[in-house]
């Protein structure tokens, strides 16, 4: 099977330039396209960005450029609309995958070993829609969660939540987040356009887990600390 690797990051950020400053020596894109890139189940790589630098930078590593249209890169634009443009892209090239490793670029907490052995799931059990890296937050966890009332009163931010739950988070089922470092893809369920779980439908319905300690997103100067604590414990060039 085909096994493709996307990079996406865009240059409209909030916090100026995130994807390519530089943490521990390297920009932050460097840190998920060079797993990709020493992953051997994937077959060829490819970065989609409205933002030159991101583009140059990640042409340095070794992946193909896809021009990402503004339009496609706005704060509200939906992640979906990139990775169907790019495989658009790589259909007009004779490419088409039939697994797309999608990379964010704003996140370093990521391995080689993590891509291979998601990939390899789909392998094993090609009705599987995607496989995707999750961590275990009770801190925020479903019924812990509340929404304000049109009186502007807190109040449980689900419905059917039980009428009794411990407030020790030890105690509750265990609550997992998709940690947005990467996302294994089947094509094939992309493309048919069936609605799956809400938010990202596009992943399907058969979704696999693939269980890590601690995931960050890069949105400010304080994840970046993070992000290098992460590093100096972890990163394996």
């Amino acid at each position: 099977m085909l096994v493709t690797a996307l990079l996406t990051g865009r240059g409209n950020n909030s916090l100026k330039d995130k994807n390519i400053i530089k943490v521990a020596g390297k920009p932050v894109l460097y840190y998920p396209a060079n797993a990709a890139k020493n992953c051997r189940k994937i077959n060829n790589w490819f970065c989609s960005s409205n933002d030159e630098k991101i583009l140059a930078l990640a042409q340095e590593i070794g992946y193909e450029k896809i021009v990402r249209p503004n339009e496609l890169a706005q704060p509200d634009s939906q992640h979906i609309d990139c990775i169907l443009h790019a495989l658009q892209h790589l259909h007009s090239k004779n490419i088409d995958p039939d697994i797309l490793v999608v990379l964010l670029a704003n996140n370093v907490t990521i391995k080689s070993q993590w891509i291979t052995e998601c990939i390899d799931k789909i392998l094993e059990n090609q009705s599987v829609s995607a496989v995707v890296p999750v961590y275990v937050d009770n801190d925020h966890h479903p019924f812990r969660a509340k929404k304000i009332n049109k009186d502007g009163f807190l109040i449980p931010y689900e419905d059917n939540i039980p009428k009794t739950v411990s407030t020790n988070r030890q105690d509750l089922t265990k609550s997992f987040f998709l940690a947005h470092n990467f996302w294994v893809l089947n094509v094939k369920n992309v493309l048919k356009g069936e609605a799956g779980q809400p938010p990202w439908s596009f992943m399907g319905n058969k979704i696999l887990p693939y269980i890590i300690k601690e995931s960050m997103d890069i949105h400010t100067i304080s994840d970046l600390i993070i992000a290098k604590e992460w590093l100096n414990n972890n990163y394996v060039d």
